[in-house]
């Protein structure tokens, strides 16, 4: 089975709030017939739009080929979170690689922000960026965790993040749940489909060329590769798979070190006054389980609340039913509260949830795996791309050399073993150990 046409219909959007409230309904035309360009480009989420636009713009042609829309993957369906470093924390990283070269991709994480906000503010995409992102726990141990983490980045890295305990969180964000956390001002929360279509645009002004609806069913890696889809192939000098979760088997040393697991969002009625129930400020939240809920204030004022995963090719019958549940756990003034959108993602995670970056061959490279990291990293990687494309490879030879080992079990047992693994910490978040 295709992750790519198992839960949406071919060439559209899900029916998210995203979706609904999107900057433009713009089509792309579907490849046909045989085009030549220096690079080809499979996907059309961040990593290939940010790799397609700062490729054009360093005058390479290039063509992005898409299976269904701009952005239709994990790229326009996430929580909109910038978040700060990289996916794993700089305690984790120092324990994984050393104090120095934690360092080193902290930096370049900061970049990867940096370069989310001059590329909104540089081309006018209105994705209603703003500032802020808080961590917060649910058992005094994580709040401890958090505020040493703080304690941690101000002296070691001078960075500095707000320190709360209870009665300051709950003035924040009015939960029974949470006793403290940390609020992060230096990352930020946006519209991720509005921020995909604007780097599309982008791209194109630069002289790219995507093609949508046009799905890949073949790539020959040769010195000139071709990449075909049903109406039509591409020859090019160069190669991006760019399709993070969705690649399968098109590229199966690459999925083999990239899972697709789906998380699930819902978008609930507007709630006029009662948005001082859930935030007072207009910052994200994510918390310290291991199944994370991560949510925001949209807007006009509805609650952007996700939670809960699955690791089928199927998204669950009722992603309301499944995503209420954690949300009520959060909020549970809002028992009657409207969902007016609910959908389902698939995402790649990687065995570290350090993001995948390497040269396959040459003239074939490949970005995936951010883990839930996306919105700057992948951003990132795409300039990265393009830099190493050009044969600039510094900042990409150094994120290649994050430890990205293939899960265990081969093809049969991997998805098992993850769900079997992911069980065990959805249990201990239940229980509170």
């Amino acid at each position: 089975m295709d992750l790519l046409f198992s839960n949406d219909q071919k060439g559209q959007y899900p029916e998210s709030w995203y979706a609904a409230t999107a900057l433009h309904p713009h089509r792309h035309p579907a490849l046909a017939g045989d085009v030549r360009a220096d690079v080809c480009i499979v996907g059309a989420g961040f990593t290939g739009l940010s790799a397609a636009l700062h490729m054009a713009e360093a005058g390479l042609e290039v063509v992005v080929l898409e299976a269904h829309r701009v952005g239709f993957g994990a790229s326009g369906r996430n929580g909109g979170q910038l978040g700060s470093g990289q996916r794993v924390d700089q305690l984790a990283l120092e324990s994984m690689i050393g104090r120095g070269d934690a360092r080193k991709y902290w930096d370049l994480g900061e970049e990867a922000k940096a370069l989310v906000r001059s590329l909104v503010t540089r081309h006018g995409i209105d994705c209603q960026l703003r500032d802020g992102v808080a961590w917060c726990g649910s058992r005094p141990a994580d709040v401890v965790h958090l505020h040493d983490y703080a304690a941690h980045m101000a002296t070691q890295y001078d960075y500095d993040m707000d320190v709360m305990g209870a009665e300051a969180f709950r003035v924040l964000c009015p939960s029974p749940d949470y006793c403290g956390g940390v609020l992060d001002m230096g990352a930020a929360h946006l519209h991720p489909l509005r921020l995909a279509q604007g780097l599309a645009q982008a791209a194109v002004v630069a002289g790219a060329r995507i093609f949508e609806r046009s799905h890949v069913t073949d790539v020959n890696e040769a010195a000139e590769c071709v990449i075909r889809t049903a109406q039509g192939s591409v020859r090019a000098s160069q190669v991006v798979y760019a399709g993070n979760g969705y690649l399968g088997s098109l590229q199966p040393r690459v999925a083999r070190r990239v899972m697709a697991i789906n998380n699930f969002i819902v978008a609930t009625e507007p709630l006029g006054a009662r948005v001082s129930e859930v935030l007072t400020r207009d910052v994200a939240v994510a918390d310290s389980r291991h199944v994370v809920n991560y949510f925001r204030l949209s807007p006009d004022g509805r609650l952007l609340f996700g939670g809960g995963e699955n690791y089928s090719y199927r998204f669950p019958d009722d992603i309301r039913a499944k995503v209420r549940k954690p949300m009520l756990e959060i909020f549970p003034s809002l028992r009657d509260v409207r969902l007016d959108y609910a959908w389902g993602g698939t995402l790649g995670i990687t065995m570290k949830r350090l993001p995948l970056l390497e040269r396959l061959r040459p003239n074939v490279f490949a970005a995936a795996g951010y883990s839930g990291h996306g919105v700057g990293t992948a951003v990132h990687a795409g300039r990265l791309l393009a830099e190493a494309a050009k044969g600039v490879s510094a900042g990409f030879d150094a994120m290649a050399e994050l430890p990205t080992p293939p899960f265990p079990g081969g093809a049969g047992l991997r998805t098992p073993l993850l769900k079997l693994a992911m069980t065990w910490y959805a249990m201990r978040d239940r229980l509170g150990i």
